[in-house]
């Protein structure tokens, strides 16, 4: 299953006000040039402020384009503010309830763009799979705008929606239906419901989403795979490290693979990226989706939304395959394999963070912070990580405690200095997290001061965990030899302890986890695994 992510990525407008400036006008006219079939907008409006800002970006965007036809309906049935995009004579476009600004913005230019005849980047046999399900699916995602995860599933839905009438999608901007957001208790962005009923947190892909619907999918999927024949070489992961090494494997003119849950890793859950060599800035997203379409301008088969379940050694298998079971029940065969599945957040592993993870325990603070607006929470590390986001949470929520269980803050002075010049910081060293509190929303936090073993209690109503990552190693333990911290052991060449497999990026005992170390790690192991199938195949 390969789909090219479906989004685009525009100069949005920096702020959340509706009105367009200039250049966004002119951007937009410029995008909506490529629609070629009518578009219907109609707006679900009141007399509130909220309304007249929506119908003021409306009246932007229909003077945008002759195929532009705005109509403003006082349905009462209908979220308010809120406006649907269709073709003629159709009702099951994609619906967005509340300003699609800031992070939206791109989505709501797609939207439109698909409706008016604009093929989506996505491949046919995916657009054929959500033309053919059957049954009614009432999306319905919760957003913030400052949320770079968001327009990932909101894109996606928007997608199945103009592709299948019993498709609906609504983006719902959290902040302006707040009383629904208490409601429902959403705590974390971007929460999806399907039917009335929570469908998923966090950011989903296209395929994520169809795999949830669409069962009989991912066994078709797992068929071809367990198909294939055997690769040269295959990556497992797809972040900056396992993209790397696909291209210089592809490169050689050896049949190359890719295993990946998701193309682009860690880098999709990244805002800005201002530190890779001749890239003086850019989004985490922008920068996966780089990553993806160099390696699919290659020969390289993609394998995407799959998970490595095991690694199978000495099978008997003909010129000494190396076999890589995933989790859907398929397998894949290869004489030489590049392990790079990254890392994942850390867990603090106390009572409360599983229970209530999402229900107030949150790991994003760009996503995250503006749900928990005016109100206190906690930041649990005093690193780099978790001063930064003690910092722009502080911009956001009304009281920000961070906790570290040092004797001092160990991020860089300089971030140091701005978290303590900030009003409404309080920072806690010496301090150990034992549990969070709440029932079905978090409301405290304690922690012991290592000095005197003496508990102490915050009420508060959100925890944002930064204390650094964990490498993805779980499933190689027994086969690859691994560091007491989990990372798999690797040499200068990125060889691991198992002849014909390699490893490269934040899984290994590589210091400095970087995007640009990964990427040259990933390199690396690739080379190092050519120089091993060349050694190979030498006549005796």
């Amino acid at each position: 299953m390969r789909v090219a992510r479906a989004f685009l990525f525009l100069s949005t407008p920096e702020s959340e006000s509706a009105m367009l400036d200039d250049a966004t006008k002119a951007q937009l006219k410029s995008y909506l040039e490529r629609a070629t079939t009518p578009i219907e907008i109609v707006a679900s409006l009141d007399d509130s402020p909220a309304s007249g800002e929506m119908q003021s970006m409306l009246n932007d965007v229909a003077e945008a384009s002759p195929l532009i036809k705005l109509t403003i309906s006082r349905d009462d049935k209908q979220r308010k503010p809120s406006f649907s995009i269709n073709r003629p004579s159709e009702n099951h476009g994609p619906r967005f309830a509340g300003l699609p600004m800031g992070h939206e913005f791109t989505s709501l230019i797609l939207a439109l763009l698909q409706v008016g005849g604009y093929p989506p980047k996505v491949e046919a046999d995916i657009l054929e799979q959500i033309r053919a399900l059957e049954g009614n699916f009432n999306f319905e995602v919760y957003v913030s705008l400052t949320c770079h995860n968001c327009p990932d599933v909101v894109q996606a839905l928007n997608v199945m929606a103009v592709q299948n009438p019993n498709i609906r999608a609504t983006m719902i901007e959290g902040g302006s239906f707040q009383d629904e957001v208490k409601e429902r208790q959403v705590m974390a962005v971007p929460t999806i419901f399907l039917n009335g009923t929570e469908f998923g947190q966090g950011r989903m892909s296209l395929e994520e989403i169809l795999a949830k619907i669409d069962t009989k999918g991912v066994e078709r999927e797992a068929k071809k795979i367990d198909a294939k024949e055997a690769f040269d070489m295959l990556m497992v992961g797809g972040g900056p490290a396992g993209a790397a090494a696909a291209v210089y494997a592809a490169r050689k003119g050896i049949r190359t693979g890719v295993v990946s849950e998701n193309m682009g890793g860690q880098t999709l859950d990244t805002l800005g990226i201002e530190n890779y060599i001749s890239v003086k800035e850019t989004q985490g997203p922008k920068f996966a989706l780089a990553l993806e379409e160099q390696v699919r301008s290659l020969d390289v088969d993609i394998m995407n939304m799959q998970r490595a379940k095991a690694l199978r050694l000495n099978t008997g298998l003909d010129n000494n395959l190396i076999e890589v079971e995933l989790e859907s029940g398929a397998t894949v065969r290869s004489k030489s394999v590049v392990i790079s599945t990254g890392a994942r957040w850390k867990n603090i592993n106390v009572p409360g963070e599983r229970e209530l993870k999402n229900k107030g325990v949150a790991y994003c603070p760009h996503c995250d912070g503006p749900l928990f607006k005016g109100k206190h929470v906690a930041v649990i590390g005093g690193g780099n990580s978790g001063v930064e986001a003690a910092i722009d949470l502080a911009g956001v929520v009304g009281q920000v405690t961070l906790i570290e269980f040092d004797k001092a803050l160990r991020a860089d002075a300089v971030l140091v200095r701005k978290l303590h010049s900030l009003p409404n910081v309080t920072v806690i060293t010496h301090a150990q997290t034992t549990e969070i509190t709440g029932d079905q929303k978090v409301n405290g936090l304690i922690y012991k001061d290592r000095a005197d073993d003496q508990l102490h209690t915050v009420a508060l109503e959100g925890v944002f965990i930064q204390i650094g990552l964990v490498p993805n190693t779980d499933w190689l333990k027994g086969v690859v030899a691994l560091s007491k911290h989990g990372e798999i052991i690797v040499d200068e060449k990125g060889q691991t302890s198992v002849p014909g497999v390699f490893a490269a990026g934040d899984a290994t005992t590589v210091p400095f986890k970087q995007i640009i170390i990964a990427a040259g790690d990933g390199a690396k192991a690739a080379l190092g695994a050519f120089d091993h199938l060349m050694r190979m195949s030498a006549p005796a």
